[in-house]
């Protein structure tokens, strides 16, 4: 397949040091993805900031393409799977998320982006591409009872309004599943450089008919510098640079103890939101945030047992299973 099946085998294997300190490097990037986008809509409507942060990350990776070796636009084939991917990275699952992050706290949505791992378990067998395993099971059980508490913890009443942001939210995870689940095999055929790529561009596209309504570039260049740094890191940072050290890690050990360090993410982005919003540290947060990492380790160290035949290593490679 030319350039694009270069990219779909592993280089060279790096230093286990220099792989780890990468990945912390993200974890930290995607850590701030939600402080970043509760700055930015303090003066901004959340359509707005979403629109900029495709067109900017869109740009970027015209730029990366260009001087990337082979080809620059998909094959007319995989044209209907670009726009599907695009669909669901851009118009659903990131309205969903900014809409929801408005109504609801960082660190919620940091918490519930870490259901991601067993939502795409889940999907895994809907589809019939792996059998159940008891730990799986004990896995995603108790990372639903860390939901529960998350949600309700503080009761339907004093909660209502974050009630109904963690909701929101959720239904912008289930979107991130299906991308990370459809995304597997292109991933694997096309490279992760290209394939987040043109699924990115492809979101972009598809938002440009809201553009003239919500796009606001006279409130945007108004706003003060902090708002535009984060929608700046939001494209930047969170759509790029994270999703290439992700790809990065991948390549050089399994995908496992790649996923492992996005369980460091929830108490970064908590930690960080105590410290730089005042979001405060209730008891919820900290049992339902432990039942859900619990969870999410627990279905991780799994055993993945196809019902198929196994696919390879680049194929079991998600997209991503963390936000940003």
């Amino acid at each position: 397949m030319g350039a694009s099946s270069s990219e779909a085998v592993s280089p060279r294997q790096a230093p286990l040091g220099r792989v780890y300190a990468a990945l912390f490097l993200q974890v930290m990037i995607n850590s701030g993805t939600y402080l970043a986008g509760k700055r930015a809509m303090e003066e901004l409507p959340p359509i707005t900031v979403v629109l900029w942060r495709f067109l900017l990350c869109a740009l970027v990776f015209c730029l990366l393409l260009a001087f990337t070796p082979g080809p620059k636009l998909p094959p007319r084939s995989e044209w209907r799977r670009v726009l599907m991917l695009g669909m669901l990275a851009g118009p659903i699952n990131q309205m969903l998320f900014f809409y929801g992050l408005s109504r609801s706290t960082a660190a919620h949505a940091a918490l519930l982006y870490a259901l991601t791992p067993l939502g795409v378990y889940l999907l895994s067998l809907a589809r019939g591409d792996e059998r159940p395993s008891s730990r799986a099971t004990s896995g995603i059980l108790t990372a639903f009872a860390g939901v529960v508490v998350l949600l309700l913890g503080r009761g339907l009443a004093s909660a209502r309004g974050s009630l109904v942001g963690d909701l929101i939210i959720l239904a912008a995870v289930s979107a991130w599943v299906v991308y990370t689940t459809e995304g597997r095999p292109f991933a694997a055929a096309h490279g992760p450089v290209r394939s987040t790529a043109w699924s990115m561009v492809a979101a972009t596209l598809l938002l440009v008919p809201v553009m003239p309504f919500a796009l606001a570039p006279a409130r945007t260049f108004s706003a003060s510098l902090p708002a535009l740094g984060s929608i700046a890191y939001l494209a930047v940072l969170t759509s790029v640079v994270a999703y290439l050290i992700w790809y990065y890690a991948l390549t050089q050990v399994s995908a496992s103890r790649v996923a492992i360090f996005s369980n460091l993410q929830p108490a970064m982005t908590a930690i960080a939101a105590w410290v730089l919003l005042g979001e405060s540290l209730h008891w919820e947060l900290a049992l339902g945030g432990g039942l859900v990492l619990a969870g999410v380790r627990l279905t991780q160290s799994a055993p993945v047992v196809p019902r198929a035949s196994p696919v390879s290593s680049q194929e079991q490679a998600p997209v991503s299973i963390a936000e940003g």
